[in-house]
């Protein structure tokens, strides 16, 4: 059973189900003699899972992520492809422990990175999160990335992030949560109802990358 206690945070603890969810099934796997089908191995992570929880071996923090993927393997059975999404956690939350770059250097190289790309950004500009009308961006449909330039300025202490930085983000989020990941950043699900700039979607950058439910997952790292 695992010691809960070292578990305090959501990244460790998420961190914690993936790796040992893929032991466990690769585990498995050495005992059969013939090569489990998919449909075989969501049904044993499914089980896995809900021994899980039944044991308490993780926090609470991530029970309603095991509860819905117990549910999502009862439904779509191999179709919910829980190795592939272990795998995917596993190597995301993994490759942020080890960047080089401080969170204002991701960010800047971020936003350098999707200006190379072609992408509208605006960083220079100040407005109000009180406003009840969404602003509207004249970007003719390219992708675009807007952040507030006095929150980009003052949620940072030199290259340390202190609070949350919302990004507001029109494009391809794969793309973008991709380019995110490979400057040790993670990001959170996209949001519509929270954005201030109309046609994107609000998505967040928190301190330490340390966000209190499942990031923004890329699907081709599996």
């Amino acid at each position: 059973m695992q010691n809960t206690t070292q578990l305090q945070t959501y990244n460790d603890a998420i961190l914690a189900v993936a790796e040992t969810g893929i032991k466990a099934l690769q585990e498995s796997a050495l005992k059969q003699k013939a090569k489990r089908t998919p449909a075989q191995e969501s049904h044993f992570l499914c089980a896995w899972m809900v021994e899980s929880l039944r044991e308490k071996r993780f926090p609470k923090i991530v029970a309603d992520d095991l509860n819905s993927w117990i549910r999502m393997a009862r439904s779509q059975g191999a179709g919910a492809m829980l190795p592939q999404l272990l795998q995917r956690i596993a190597i995301q939350y993994q490759q942020v422990l080890s960047t080089d770059l401080s969170q204002k250097g991701a960010v800047d190289a971020l936003i350098s990175h999707l200006q190379g790309a072609e992408w509208f950004v605006i960083t220079d500009t100040a407005f109000s999160s009180n406003s009840s009308t969404k602003l509207k961006l004249a970007g003719n449909g390219q992708s675009s990335i807007v952040i507030c330039e006095q929150q980009l300025s003052e949620y940072f202490d030199v290259d340390r992030l202190i609070k949350p930085l919302p990004v507001y983000v029109r494009g391809d989020e794969q793309y973008f949560a991709e380019q995110a990941l490979n400057k040790g950043l993670l990001v959170s699900q996209g949001n519509k109802k929270t954005s201030l700039i109309k046609h994107h979607k609000t998505y967040l950058i928190v301190p330490n990358n340390q966000l209190k439910e499942l990031c923004l997952l890329v699907e081709s790292l599996a």
